[in-house]
C-alpha cells in the first residue's frame, strides 16, 4: 500500500486540528527552488510570517529539532520542528503549523496550514479563518514565491 504524499497528510492534519488556515497553491517554480525556500527557517521564516521576528533552530541533520520563535512584541515561544524533504511540521504549546510540497509536472504543489492548539479558543480561530486567513495565506503564499524565484 503507498502512503499518502505529504500534501495528503497536511490535509488530513489540517481536518483533525480544524485549522482555520488550510490552502493549496501550485507555484510555477520547481520543488528544487520552493522547498529550500521554506526549509530555512531561520532565515526565510521571518520574510515569510510577518508576525514572527525570529525563529532559531538548533544547528544538527536531525529530523527533529527545538527551536525558539520570537514575534514583533517579543513574545518568545519554544517548538519542535519536524523537517523532512517536502515535509515541515512546528507545534509550540499554542500553535501548530505545517507546510509540505510535492513536485507537479515543472511546478510544485505547495500548502500551508496553521492552528492554535488549546481547543478554548476555537472562537478565535473561527473568527482569524473569517477576517484575517484567507489575506495571510495569499501573502503568505506570495513571498515563499518570489523568494523562491530569486534564488
Amino acid at each position: 500500500m503507498n502512503e499518502p504524499d505529504s500534501i495528503a497528510r497536511l490535509r488530513v492534519l489540517s481536518a483533525g486540528l480544524r485549522a482555520p488556515m488550510y490552502a493549496e497553491r501550485r507555484i510555477e517554480l520547481p520543488i528544487e527552488r520552493v522547498w529550500p525556500v521554506v526549509a530555512d527557517l531561520q532565515g526565510e521564516l521571518p520574510h515569510l510570517i510577518s508576525f514572527v521576528r525570529e525563529f532559531r533552530v538548533a544547528p544538527g541533520d536531525s529530523e527533529r529539532k527545538p527551536a525558539r520563535a520570537v514575534d514583533t512584541l517579543g513574545i518568545r515561544g519554544s517548538f519542535d520542528v519536524r523537517l523532512a524533504p517536502g515535509w515541515c511540521l512546528m507545534q509550540s504549546r499554542l500553535v501548530t503549523m505545517g507546510m509540505a510540497a510535492v513536485p507537479e509536472g515543472a511546478g510544485t504543489r505547495f500548502a500551508v496550514c496553521g492552528a492554535i492548539r488549546p481547543a478554548a479558543l476555537g472562537p478565535v480561530q473561527r473568527a482569524y479563518r473569517r477576517w484575517l486567513g484567507a489575506r495571510r495565506t495569499e501573502a503568505f503564499f506570495s513571498e515563499v514565491e518570489r523568494r523562491a524565484a530569486l534564488r
